[in-house]
């Protein structure tokens, strides 16, 4: 009877116990107490968000729950800061101990009271900006990692920095690149095992991919993977030499331009770790060149392009890899984010990991074998590949898919989804993804020849030329759309979708008030019913709020933060849509931290748009054949930062209206010379003649004449 009673009273103490522990407050933690534990049991801690996805399994889903569909109505502005340029902004913030770390473009670091707004400290590492026009897509940053009272930080000269979490001052730095070579970092690092992980982005100019573990505490390098083999099939004395003896110099040719380039396969952002498996897994990006004839005529399946690669994180020991397109010719990356989470599949929970990477299939793998358990299209357009053979993993290609002929293809070298980052909601058991239909012309480029710090694709992008008629453009544009769609994992098939007139929308979290939040091209961030898709609040950022949302918890309050600014890839080409009618173009404006909470009362500033004065500022020169070898030359040289037939945001000049293009020696002076390498804008002497400069400048000068002449009084 004793017993009993004192089993009952045990019994009562432990139910006590857990009621205490359920209404307790969440512990408070420090920047300096931010580490594998902390980032393990972050659920305990549900106000802040200590790691790029919020937790190692990078499923960007927020506890918090105190805004709800019900209440969403009366978010409003808590503060906004200023982030100093007009670049384009992709950071999620870090925020703990009430402060709120990001970054801006050119690898700007700064730090604000996460309550009010204040700034506390910035950090500039004042990287050569003549090495902006190195950034394939704008010379943005995608955050940086906390772990014990440091900030890490990689730099786009290819720097991972170490700043004290306090002061914003320089611990050490690493340069983890050779700064001879292409190379750029735009990617958020992650800290797992006291290890710093990095990789870089560069391969459409020509570089070998890699990721690199540092020490968190001295900088000092602990082990480095490449993703593509040595060009002489010879060891690197790296963590990645058994893979590629076992495997991955097999399935390489001998010869190719690959190896002249490295073969490309750069790690540029989706990285995910299971504390469980002790696995690290790491996206891995595109070819170099694109065209695999090009880059590889023996049309292997060359790894590790685009594959998902997972290994042990305190030594780079390969594990297993999933190769989500084999023999890539496309640009379809892997490098998207990746998300891990528990399914129940088939009557058993299973340890999966999520990616929906450019090529339009969404892949669920056993993380702990890299076995396929599915892949459907999470976008019904694509028409590269009609399906993935579930025994082999392989995608059954189109016949015409590798563009022996100029072929019309979706999705087109942006990707069915991009940098953007998914969500996923264990109360739904949704995944969100941020989609996109960008269709495009592949085309081999003839006579194709390396280019030392140019593009190096090995696609003619004058296939790709989008008309210069204004309907026949329109039309073109109309084509392009957007998409969040709720993708059931378990089912293979969306619950919901949510369409945009516009592609290149932004990332998405997922909160335990039955929200869905994503920013969108058109400068909204809005509010979704995370089961039905309802929209249920929108407010005005501005300025495109693309990069990931976060939400955190301050005094009782839970606010909702995320950044908004011009550029990244598709605007900093100028255009952000059609709008009654007319194209969007976007115009310079500085970068913005924009924070709600449920009765925030402050204003956005923002600035007004000031469009160039459309007259050209020269007559018409050159012969047809001039202009037509510029028009070539543009395409493949200029329009990854002057925008498409040469129509471009004034993130960068709109050449056709800018004072630069209106004579010849001026022209010469930014384009050879480098007058303005510390814009970005470096020479292009080691590539471009003064002849091609001048036969530019006619296809612009042209371009501007069509223009003004096609405009409405």
């Amino acid at each position: 009877m004793r017993l009993g009673l004192a089993l009952l009273a045990g019994a009562a103490l432990v139910a006590a116990s857990g009621c205490d522990e359920a209404n307790r407050p969440p512990l408070p933690i420090t920047a300096a107490e931010v580490n594998a534990a902390a980032i393990i049991a972050a659920d305990q801690r549900p106000g802040v968000w200590l790691s790029h996805g919020r937790t190692y399994s990078e499923q960007r889903y927020s506890p918090l729950k105190q805004v709800t569909a019900k209440n969403v109505t009366s978010l409003g502005i808590a503060w906004s800061g200023t982030l100093d340029t007009d670049r384009g902004m992709e950071a999620t913030p870090i925020v703990v101990d009430g402060v709120l770390y990001i970054t801006s473009a050119w690898s700007v670091a700064y730090a604000y009271d996460a309550k009010t707004g204040q700034r506390l400290w910035e950090f500039n590492p004042k990287v050569d900006r003549s090495r902006g026009v190195l950034a394939c897509c704008d010379v943005v940053n995608r955050g940086v990692a906390l772990w014990e009272g440091m900030i890490y930080l990689g730099a786009i000269d290819g720097r991972l920095i170490a700043l004290d979490a306090k002061t914003g001052e320089k611990k050490w730095e690493q340069v983890t690149v050779d700064q001879l070579q292409p190379y750029t970092i735009t990617g958020a690092p992650r800290v797992v095992k006291g290890k710093v992980i990095i990789g870089n982005s560069g391969a459409e100019h020509g570089v070998r991919g890699y990721i690199s573990a540092f020490d968190a505490k001295t900088g000092e390098m602990a082990w480095r993977f490449y993703m593509t083999p040595n060009p002489d099939k010879q060891p690197d004395n790296a963590a990645s030499d058994k893979f590629f003896a076992e495997i991955g110099n097999a399935s390489w040719g001998d010869n190719g331009e690959w190896t002249e380039t490295g073969g490309g396969g750069t790690a540029w952002d989706g990285m995910a770790y299971d504390p469980d498996l002790d696995l690290l897994y790491v996206g891995v990006g595109n070819g170099s060149p694109w065209n695999q004839p090009l880059r590889d005529p023996s049309g292997k399946d060359n790894l590790l392009l685009s594959s998902i690669l997972a290994v042990k994180p305190d030594t780079g020991e390969y594990v297993w890899h999933y190769q989500t397109t084999p023999g890539d010719s496309w640009a379809y990356t892997a490098t998207q984010p990746i998300i891990l989470a528990d399914l129940k599949l088939g009557g058993e929970t299973k340890k999966v990991l999520m990616q929906a990477p450019k090529n339009g299939f969404f892949y669920v793998l056993d993380r702990a074998s890299g076995k396929l358990i599915s892949a459907d299209k999470y976008q019904d357009n694509i028409n590269w590949a009609s399906s993935v053979d579930l025994a082999t993993g392989r995608p059954v290609e189109a016949a015409t898919a590798r563009y022996d002929e100029p072929q019309m293809q979706i999705p087109g070298p942006l990707g069915a989804h991009s940098w953007h980052p998914m969500a996923f909601s264990p109360d739904t058991g949704l995944v969100y993804i941020p989609a996109q239909t960008l269709p495009s012309v592949y085309a081999e480029m003839e006579n194709f020849q390396f280019r030392p710090g140019a593009w190096n694709t090995g696609t003619d992008f004058t296939a790709a030329a989008l008309p210069t008629e204004t309907a026949a453009r329109l039309a073109a544009l109309a084509a392009a759309k957007g998409q969040l769609v709720a993708w059931d994992p378990v089912a293979g098939k969306p619950k919901w979708t949510h369409d945009y007139p516009n592609p290149w929308n932004g990332g998405v979290l997922a909160t335990a008030g039955g929200l869905v939040f994503q920013g969108a091209l058109d400068g909204k961030f809005r509010a979704f019913d995370a089961a039905t898709g309802e929209p249920v609040w929108e407010a005005d950022t501005g300025y495109p709020a693309l990069s990931g949302p976060v939400s955190y918890e301050i005094d009782g309050e839970q606010y909702v933060a995320v950044t908004a600014g011009w550029g990244t890839a598709l605007p900093l080409l100028g255009v952000t849509g059609v709008r009654d009618g007319a194209l969007q173009m976007a115009s310079p404006a500085m970068g913005k931290i924009v924070v709600f909470k449920i009765g925030g009362t402050a204003v956005l500033e923002t600035d007004a748009p000031f469009p160039p004065d459309p007259t050209p500022l020269a007559d018409d020169f050159g012969s047809l054949a001039m202009i037509e070898h510029g028009r070539e030359l543009f395409f493949n040289t200029c329009v990854f930062c002057h925008g498409d037939n040469a129509r471009s945001s004034d993130i960068v000049p709109d050449l056709r209206w800018s004072q630069v293009s209106a004579a010849k020696d001026t022209f010469a002076e930014v384009v050879l010379d480098g007058k303005y390498a510390s814009t970005g804008m470096a020479s292009f002497a080691k590539i471009l003649s003064p002849d091609d400069v001048e036969s530019i400048r006619a296809y612009i000068i042209n371009r501007a004449n069509e223009d003004a002449a096609a405009a409405p009084p």
